[in-house]
């Protein structure tokens, strides 16, 4: 679970993105990134007794900075109001298909998958699926993960409005095969954040996550 203050931290944040207020409240954030990290650590020490991929990991080889990158981004705010942590073989800089936390007051998730990968992986999930339609539906079609995530994302922006070269209108996995983007997502209440279960329910939201998340990196692999 993550502490009130943490919170209060980043809604605060959210308020006054400034250098001048974040050098102000310094030990404010050196607290909250601390509490984030040692959830990050127990979410590890949980979820990794089942995915030996995460075994050799640490909060740090996880977690993002908060800084963002302005350079070319219309958006000048320097910091994220959010705090966020990539599960994934080989840590956060790896093209692999992994685990997301997002916390971020009013609009966090949980979840993970595929997300913004470079074409030639994008071909090779496609044609993947392609091949093994009937597993790509056992896995995104079992209980547990609709009942954690309904199905994968098709938000504005994730998928293609047409087909791709090379694949038929009527593809029974048309619509899969056009995403551009694999992932799934489940909200999680600020009341959440700060319940003792929190480990608990991320342990089962990735638990419910893992074939996805198999089925993506042997495909790429």
């Amino acid at each position: 679970m993550l502490q009130a203050a943490t919170l209060k931290f980043l809604k605060d944040l959210n308020k006054n993105n400034s250098k001048e207020w974040f050098d102000q409240n310094r030990k404010r954030y050196e607290a909250a990134k601390a509490d984030f990290h040692e959830l990050v650590a127990a979410i590890l020490n949980s979820y990794g007794k089942k995915d030996p991929t995460l075994s050799n990991l640490g909060p740090k080889d996880c977690t993002f900075r908060i800084n963002r990158d302005v350079r070319f981004s219309k958006n000048k705010d320097p910091y994220k109001t959010n705090m966020g942590a990539y599960f994934v073989q080989g840590g956060k800089k790896s093209n692999l298909a992994g685990f997301y936390l997002h916390c971020e007051p009013g609009k966090s998730f949980v979840g993970g998958g595929l997300y913004m990968a470079e074409p030639d992986k994008i071909k090779k999930v496609r044609q993947e699926i392609d091949y093994n339609w009937s597993e790509f539906q056992e896995i995104i079609g079992h209980k547990q993960f609709k009942k954690v995530y309904g199905d994968l994302s098709f938000e504005d922006g994730m998928s293609l409005q047409r087909e791709p070269r090379g694949y038929e209108k009527d593809n029974p996995a048309i619509e899969y095969i056009k995403l551009k983007n694999w992932i799934a997502a489940a909200p999680l209440k600020d009341a959440d954040l700060t319940d003792q279960n929190l480990v608990k329910k991320v342990t089962e939201a990735f638990t419910a996550l893992q074939p996805l998340v198999r089925f993506l990196n042997g495909a790429l692999e």
